[in-house]
């Protein structure tokens, strides 16, 4: 008997793809492309790399974004800027000057003119006539900060009365004569809004006058007349003739490196040196006969007389630092404010 046996499967040859035909035309035309097994591994371990990347990178991004979130919480989109702040006080006291002038002038019909500094305005009537005052010679006389943007203004100004006649009648027991209208004090709240913009809290307040302070005591002794011999006298008269009324060269007075410009044009037609003090001395003349010594130096206060071409005069006071090279005295500053007694020092002003 004859034995039953399997035939063979047959064996299934796979063509190697040819390099050179490798994504060929043909095999696009055909549907299909032959990858070899080594480049299909490593797309395979890619793919598998990148899912891993991705699956470790989730809950660090989502950790950082949890940290970074209360950052945000209570921030608006687009937040407004701060508004800008009134530091200097010129301000203040500029607006209530033009406040207090539209307020003298202002009067029953014209309320609407006190508008721009007083927007309440409008709940307000005037018995007053419009124009039947007026006001002139307006200073801020005081600002004193009642908090952060809020000032309380003092202004003082002359208020004269439209009709002279009425001026001598309704002032007669205020005004002296020929005064040119009485001294009034207003007192202004002036507050900072919106963009630096200011407008005042209220109507003027009319006030009393500030009161009179204590004279400053100056870091000077007396004041002595000066000597037309004394050889400082003579630089100061030829340093004040060419700064004030245009007489000589100022330049050639004063000290290397300072430079000081004469009034332009020349307000004086005549400059005489009439007193003068200097800061730790009782006499500026005693012992200063000699020729000084180079580097030495002096702090005057010097009163002179300045008189126009009309002949009308004007008492002025300079503070003025002298230095002493080759033997005479030169300036070496003009017109800084006098030193007060509590900036003395030992050996000299500070």
């Amino acid at each position: 008997m004859k034995a039953w046996r399997r035939p063979p499967e047959a064996v299934v040859e796979e063509p190697v793809a040819d390099p050179a035909e490798y994504g060929g035309p043909e095999d696009v035309e055909a549907g299909w492309v032959t990858v070899p097994t080594g480049a299909a591994a490593l797309v395979t371990a890619g793919v598998r790399w990148a899912a891993w990347a991705l699956l470790i990178a989730g809950p660090v991004v989502g950790v950082a974004a949890w940290m970074r979130a209360p950052a945000a919480v209570g921030v608006p989109h687009g937040a407004a800027k701060p508004a800008v702040s009134v530091r200097d006080a010129a301000g203040p006291a500029g607006f209530a000057e033009l406040f207090v002038a539209a307020f003298v002038q202002a009067g029953k019909g014209r309320e609407a003119s006190l508008q721009p500094y007083f927007p309440g305005v409008r709940d307000v009537s005037l018995a007053s006539e419009a124009g039947a005052h007026r006001a002139s010679q307006l200073a801020a006389v005081r600002v004193k900060e009642v908090s952060g943007g809020y000032w309380s203004v003092t202004v003082a100004t002359h208020v004269t009365p439209r009709d002279e006649g009425k001026q001598k009648e309704d002032l007669a027991q205020e005004a002296p004569a020929g005064s040119g209208g009485v001294l009034r004090y207003f007192q202004v709240p002036v507050k900072e809004v919106g963009g630096g913009a200011l407008v005042a809290a209220a109507l003027p307040a009319e006030v009393s006058a500030p009161p009179v302070g204590e004279a400053a005591r100056l870091a000077y002794g007396p004041m002595y007349e000066a000597p037309r011999s004394a050889a400082l006298v003579q630089t100061l008269q030829a340093v004040f003739g060419a700064y004030l009324a245009g007489g000589g060269e100022l330049d050639r007075y004063l000290s290397p490196g300072v430079v000081i410009s004469p009034v332009s044009p020349a307000p004086y037609a005549a400059v005489t040196v009439q007193r003068l003090a200097e800061a730790g001395a009782t006499d500026p003349f005693e012992g200063q006969s000699g020729t000084p010594q180079d580097g030495q130096r002096r702090r005057l206060l010097v009163q002179v007389e300045a008189a126009t071409a009309s002949g009308a005069g004007w008492p002025l006071t300079y503070a003025v630092e002298l230095k002493a090279r080759d033997g005479r005295w030169e300036v070496a500053a003009l017109g800084a404010a006098p030193a007060l007694e509590d900036q003395q020092v030992e050996g000299g002003m500070k």
